[in-house]
């Protein structure tokens, strides 16, 4: 019982002498997020994990949110394309060592691989899937949430998609820095004035690049060249 449990928190010594890397063993992940359950169950509720190892707290929110997709909309195969990517759009891993980027992506990737298959079967949708692929690079970035830079020392960027207009995504590019930083009660020359969804002013911070919204079968159009 105590080596199952070894193996699921740690991959080497060194690993932990080095990267200080250890994982979140699952009950414990479970039992975090019953805390946030109605932020869980919100499909486009969004989730950043900052040192997200090899996906265990990325993983359950997936699963609970595609539960949530399935119940409403999986009589239809279209709406359940359109949902399950907006819950998949809303998960976010920032992941120091390459190997735990990967293995995250390739992860979440495969989970809802196995689920769209067993729902549709012989009428799987290979452009919806490579979208689908093309959030995951984008959502799932190599870096240092510390020094909010990536791998080669530049900012670190996350892509925010909205849904809109029904079947429409509009992406937005904002620097991880102005996200982690930002104050919501102090607002500067950086921040941008919006309305809420109550009606309310609202300061968030400003993009780095905005795109035209676009049916979110066309999300990877916007980005061919993405690693």
């Amino acid at each position: 019982m105590v080596a199952n449990m070894d193996k699921q928190i740690i991959k080497s010594k060194s690993r932990i002498r080095d990267y200080g890397e250890v994982f979140t063993p699952d009950f414990i992940v479970e039992s975090m997020l019953n805390l946030v359950k109605q932020e869980t169950d919100r499909i486009d509720s969004r989730f950043l994990e900052p040192a997200c190892g090899g996906g265990n707290f990325l993983i359950k929110i997936l699963e609970r949110k595609l539960n949530v997709v399935e119940k409403k909309y999986k009589k239809n195969q279209f709406d359940y394309e359109r949902y399950s990517l907006i819950a998949i759009s809303s998960i976010y891993g920032i992941e120091l060592l390459l190997d735990n980027v990967k293995e995250t992506r390739d992860k979440l990737y495969h989970y809802f691989l196995e689920r769209y298959k067993k729902l549709y079967k012989n009428k799987i949708n290979n452009l919806f899937l490579k979208n689908i692929k093309f959030i995951l690079r984008k959502n799932i970035v190599q870096g240092d949430a510390l020094t909010f830079k990536d791998k080669n020392g530049k900012a670190i960027i996350l892509s925010e998609w909205s849904a809109i207009n029904g079947t429409m995504i509009k992406r937005r590019d904002f620097q991880f820095m102005d996200l982690a930083n930002f104050n919501p009660k102090q607002p500067s020359l950086f921040s941008l004035i919006e309305k809420s969804d109550d009606g309310k002013t609202v300061y968030s911070p400003l993009p780095i690049k905005d795109y035209p919204a676009v049916p979110f079968l066309k999300l990877k159009e916007q980005d061919e060249n993405v690693e």
